[in-house]
């Protein structure tokens, strides 16, 4: 790992969000191999920085919650059967990293020994410690909360600088920046505004816990090459949601 201190970076253990369609690629569904590739390229640019790395996957270009309910399956079991798609995906990224020569642990809320540790959080600030990249599978291991919430959860349970929520947008736009011409993108809002505007950021339980705890989010765009190191070295990438009460439109 590189020396923290003289590179002066801004984060020194982050967690990143990744949704399942990050993995996807331009597609819906599936898991695309030249997205995986790349993910895990730009995953390795910033350890070799020396930040410390936690990742929380989701798993909807595999299964959600919300389609099991619509088919007929009651939601506690499909929240479960997304859970498991999460560990697909933590698998696949796994592969990945490692293929790019990164020491990788998966760490499951619902366990299946075989593949993946049980999550034990002293266990996962320890491989963070060593440099390992830790990958956080299974949600928060219970129905109802989303890959959102079980983010939050364990940013602020291993002691994360920051949340990096990975997504195809830029940032947080006052509007849907496709259906609104008008819509202006947020570079700075706080906790409290985004959850009065009910701004679609996370889910309500996930930023009332970073708010809680005071865990500042920068939500962007990570299919854009780049933004990732771009923003472990400061620079002004996305929109920081934070407790500042400070509201900034582009």
């Amino acid at each position: 790992m590189g020396d923290y201190d003289s590179l002066s970076l801004v984060y020194r253990r982050i967690l990143i969000k990744l949704s399942g369609e990050a993995l996807a690629g331009e597609g819906a569904y599936g898991i695309d191999g030249e997205r995986l590739k790349s993910l895990a390229q730009e995953i390795k640019e910033i350890h070799e920085l020396g930040v410390e790395i936690a990742i929380v996957i989701g798993g909807g270009n595999i299964f959600r919650g919300v389609q099991g309910e619509q088919t007929g399956v009651d939601r506690a079991t499909a929240d479960y059967m997304g859970m498991l798609a999460t560990i697909l995906n933590a698998l696949a990224l796994q592969s990945a990293c490692e293929s790019e020569g990164l020491f990788t642990r998966v760490q499951s809320a619902i366990e299946i020994n075989s593949i993946s540790e049980p999550y034990i959080r002293r266990r996962a600030v320890r491989h963070l410690e060593k440099g390992r990249v830790v990958i956080f599978a299974g949600g928060t291991g219970n129905p109802y909360f989303t890959t959102d919430t079980a983010a939050s959860l364990r940013a602020v349970e291993v002691g994360c600088d920051i949340i990096l929520k990975a997504t195809k947008v830029d940032g947080v736009y006052t509007g849907d920046p496709k259906k609104e011409n008008s819509a202006k993108r947020f570079q700075k809002i706080s906790f409290s505004e985004s959850i009065q505007r009910r701004l679609k950021v996370m889910d309500q339980t996930a930023l009332s816990l970073c708010m809680e705890n005071n865990m500042p989010i920068i939500v962007f765009d990570i299919f854009k090459r780049g933004n990732l190191k771009a923003l472990v070295e400061g620079k002004p990438v996305g929109t920081l949601i934070s407790n500042t009460e400070e509201v900034v439109l582009e």
